[in-house]
């Protein structure tokens, strides 16, 4: 009788579970997460949204390994955070582009490709594909101060995505721009979503940017940052930006409203 091939062991992309983390533990401690149990499957696009200081950036960066848990426990692909962030699992945007001034467009995203110490044939390739699915083909020899703020994101959506990673990290990436380019950014990140299928974990106090993104938004109360909710997207899964005055979007945007006004109240 022949065996059935052993299926491989199923890994969320997160798995968050009891995290909390103090600062200052034995002087002045502030409570910056309590209890924090979250998971993520791959190809999600979760969004923590809650009010300035409730912990959503600190729970992105606990997941990037770039803060550290007093206690509780973080598994990103089935390994720890650390043991992700050395593997490079997943690449992050940060608020601000972070573009080095002195390298040109193209020159910032091959940087995390030299780093890995992919030919120079490979990065200039890889790098140029890239630039070309955000938009910006023919800008390659342009330096950062000569790009939009809108561009600037772009080059460093295309620079976190250059080395492939299975996961993307965004903390309020569009949150400095004007509205009319915070709207188109939101529409070709949903259309790179849907192309690529990455888990995206996305930080932003915007409502709207929340629903019109997401396939699950996670509501944080003030500090300690602890969970109240978290909220299925009723929207169909190819979206546009026509869809925010449909009455299922309003719904959705009323119900995550009500979330973190009950968030305040607890």
């Amino acid at each position: 009788m022949s065996q059935e091939p052993a299926s491989k062991p199923h890994h969320v992309a997160v798995d968050v579970r009891k995290a909390s983390l103090i600062y200052n533990p034995d002087s002045a401690p502030v409570h910056a997460l309590a209890d924090i149990d979250l998971a993520i499957e791959p190809g999600e696009f979760v969004s923590l949204i809650g009010p300035s200081g409730c912990g959503k950036t600190t729970l992105l960066r606990v997941i990037a390994d770039l803060e550290h848990i007093t206690s509780g426990s973080v598994l990103v692909n089935g390994v720890s955070a650390h043991e992700a962030r050395l593997a490079r699992a997943y690449g992050y945007v940060f608020q601000a582009p972070a573009l080095f001034a002195w390298r040109t467009v193209l020159g910032n995203v091959k940087l995390p490709l030299q780093i890995q110490g992919k030919s120079d044939a490979d990065c200039d390739r890889i790098a140029r594909e890239h630039l070309e699915r955000v938009g910006l083909a023919g800008f390659e020899s342009k330096f950062p101060w000569q790009l939009s703020g809108g561009m600037q994101q772009r080059a460093s959506i295309a620079r976190a995505l250059s080395f492939e990673p299975r996961i993307l990290m965004m903390d309020e990436p569009f949150g400095a721009l004007d509205e009319i380019t915070r709207d188109r950014l939101n529409e070709q990140l949903q259309q790179l979503w849907q192309r690529e299928r990455r888990t995206v974990v996305f930080v932003t106090h915007s409502i709207a940017e929340a629903v019109y993104l997401s396939t699950r938004i996670v509501v944080m109360s003030p500090r300690p940052g602890r969970i109240v909710r978290v909220i299925n997207s009723t929207l169909p899964d190819q979206r546009h930006l026509g869809l925010r005055d449909s009455p299922e979007f309003v719904a959705l945007a009323h119900e995550v409203r009500e979330a973190l006004a009950d968030g305040h109240h607890d």
